[in-house]
């Protein structure tokens, strides 16, 4: 690539990776509402980035690489189109595209924001919640399929399949791709709200790579979570989902140390939790609670609220956050809950009960080879004094953790247990 300097390719990566993160969803989305074939839309979406990275080096980044993605995204779909001998309706209106930012803005769904706009147009409610979630993850925030999978504790092979399924029923059905009108906004409310939660869940804690977060996921998030709960205050879910990122987002500076690697909640230096986000999100809260109409993500709120209130870790009120988990639990039964009631229990009651929890939970199989259990399995059975027992866990979670800042830390307590370097 002659005239083009290291420094020179590695801005244009980084130009090509933000465009992803800005760009993708809408992309997906346009090419989805034309030729309404999903994979067709992934496929055209992918190629124009791969000739980004071949152009923008020789080139220049455009002035808008939004416009600059979808037009050639939309070449490569109308070459497809005419290729397959599709109907000359369709290759018209591929003719016709245009880019997103100057695209009307005529629905009349009356959400500003482009971006969950397209998230109620993607949760359809004629596919089940699970599939409508899983496949606007994919769609419009560009998680891969592992990362999906992650999320909904199944393989990735798993997930793939449900990703296909889903497909086809919106080719075989012909379910439309179109923003609803603001009356139909609420029954695609659940799918929404869930896609926020674990898109904010991947940036939290990520699934793969050096850094336990991604900053980026989490922040757009809460951008959106901010948009849906004025767009809907009297629904105290939305408040309850913004209340519960800020809550978690607050302690985000003291999570890892200044070489990053992570320090455990226990361990957290509470002055640098950012105490203006907790005063927020307890406002948001108290709203919220005030409807008494209390969902998951309500509950889960009370739960880190309770976290936010204990001036030290000794001080935390692990008593009620069982109750509170148990009520989530009656509520939205789901075994990272019954896990995480099995933490709060061991530390209201003492490992030993904790590990009767963990025990019934693991008998039942739905968290096989999920490094969180065997990671909490070890870290009661460190409390307890059981070395041996510890460290063999302890190995187990290393063994099926991904994520490079997590297996260092299991890697820590494993020779902290073992007494070996």
């Amino acid at each position: 690539m002659a005239g083009v300097t290291p420094d020179m390719t590695q801005d244009v990566g980084a130009a090509v990776t933000a465009a992803f993160h800005a760009e993708w969803g809408r992309v997906v989305s346009v090419l989805i509402g034309v030729t309404g074939d999903w994979d067709l839309a992934e496929e055209c979406a992918q190629d124009a980035f791969a000739q980004a990275l071949r152009s923008w080096p020789r080139d220049g980044v455009p002035r808008r690489p939004g416009a600059w993605l979808t037009t050639v995204a939309r070449n490569r779909a109308t070459d497809r189109l005419r290729r397959g001998a599709v109907e000359a309706a369709r290759l018209k209106e591929a003719a016709m595209l245009v880019a997103p930012e100057t695209a009307g803005n005529d629905d009349e769904s009356g959400i500003a924001d482009e971006r969950l706009r397209l998230m109620f147009t993607c949760c359809h409610p004629a596919l089940a919640l699970e599939a409508r979630v899983a496949l606007t993850l994919r769609t419009l925030a560009g998680l891969t399929t592992t990362e999906i999978a992650r999320a909904f504790l199944a393989s990735e092979t798993t997930m793939a399949k449900r990703l296909v399924r889903a497909k086809h029923k919106i080719r075989n059905a012909g379910i439309p791709y179109r923003v609803p009108p603001a009356h139909l906004l609420p029954e695609r409310t659940g799918g929404v709200l869930a896609v926020l939660y674990l898109l904010f869940n991947e940036g939290y804690a990520a699934t793969a790579g050096a850094d336990l977060m991604r900053a980026g996921l989490c922040d757009e998030a809460i951008r959106l979570a901010r948009v849906l709960a004025r767009l809907m205050p009297d629904e105290p879910e939305a408040a309850g989902l913004l209340a519960l990122m800020l809550f978690h987002h607050a302690r985000r500076a003291a999570r890892t140390d200044e070489a990053g690697e992570i320090v455990t909640l226990e361990e957290q230096d509470r002055s640098r939790w950012d105490r203006s986000e907790m005063e927020e999100a307890a406002a948001l809260l108290g709203a919220a609670r005030r409807r008494d109409r209390a969902g998951p993500y309500l509950l889960q709120a009370e739960i880190i609220a309770c976290h936010a209130a204990a001036p030290t870790a000794a001080a935390t009120d692990w008593a009620q956050i069982a109750v509170l988990y148990k009520r989530l639990s009656d509520l939205a039964p789901s075994p990272v809950v019954e896990l995480n009631r099995a933490v709060a229990v061991a530390m209201a009651d003492g490992p030993a009960a904790g590990l009767d929890l963990l025990a019934t939970l693991e008998r039942a199989g739905p968290l096989a080879g999920y490094h969180l259990l065997a990671a909490t399995r070890a870290d009661l059975l460190r409390r307890l004094g059981h070395r041996t027992e510890a460290a063999a866990a302890y190995r187990e979670a290393h063994g099926l953790a991904v994520n490079e800042a997590e297996r260092r830390f299991l890697a820590r307590r494993l020779a902290e247990v073992t007494g070996q370097p």
